[in-house]
């Protein structure tokens, strides 16, 4: 074990659940009372003002004690994030339901086989990304910024349709554009409906 103190993080999503039950089971585990990071936030934003708070208070030699790996990161991949920055700090890590403790050579070969989960859902995620995205262009949308219209091409429509808003529909674009486009073409569009 550490010479560093049990500092402990509570999390529930809503305002309407308890902190009670983590809070009790941390102090039950060695964690001061006045150690105890606790807010209520939902684990899929990264605000989270009292986990940042901890990252901050935590030295080297430190212990962060949570009750379940759910209640510290959004993803597998955040919380193997969060971990790390511990462990680069020099703090241990205790996950009391899962038995985790990073202190020992088994609760690092258990984090360990998280990290390589993390990394698999990350890869996953962006398999399917990019297979999503191949599937769009074959169907094809177009991606990235869209194509800027030919102030000769606005003139023309503009002159044609009369109006801007008759204008942005035939080219497919919009009307601040068109008006933009023929302002700096230097087209008095002050007599025409819009």
């Amino acid at each position: 074990m550490t010479d560093g103190v049990r500092v402990g993080y509570a999390r529930v999503s809503t305002a309407g659940q308890s902190l009670d039950v983590q809070v009790d089971a941390l102090k039950a585990a060695g964690v001061n009372e006045d150690h105890i990071f606790a807010e209520k936030r939902s684990g899929t934003t990264a605000d989270r003002p009292k986990l940042k708070e901890l990252q901050r208070f935590v030295r080297k030699g430190d212990t962060v004690v949570i009750t379940k790996l759910d209640r510290l990161g959004r993803s597998l991949n955040d919380l193997s994030s969060i971990v790390d920055g511990f462990r680069a700090a020099g703090v241990e890590f205790v996950v009391l339901d899962q038995g985790i403790d990073t202190s020992t050579s088994a609760g690092r070969a258990l984090f360990g086989m998280l990290a390589v989960f993390a990394q698999f859902e990350t890869d996953i995620r962006r398999e399917r990304q990019m297979e999503g995205i191949a599937k769009a262009k074959a169907k094809g949308v177009q991606f990235g910024r869209r194509r800027t219209v030919d102030p000769e091409d606005v003139i023309a429509a503009y002159e044609q349709h009369g109006t801007i808003g008759a204008t942005a529909k035939a080219l497919g674009s919009t009307k601040p554009t068109v008006h933009r486009t023929l302002k700096a073409a230097g087209v008095d569009t002050s007599g025409t409906a819009k």
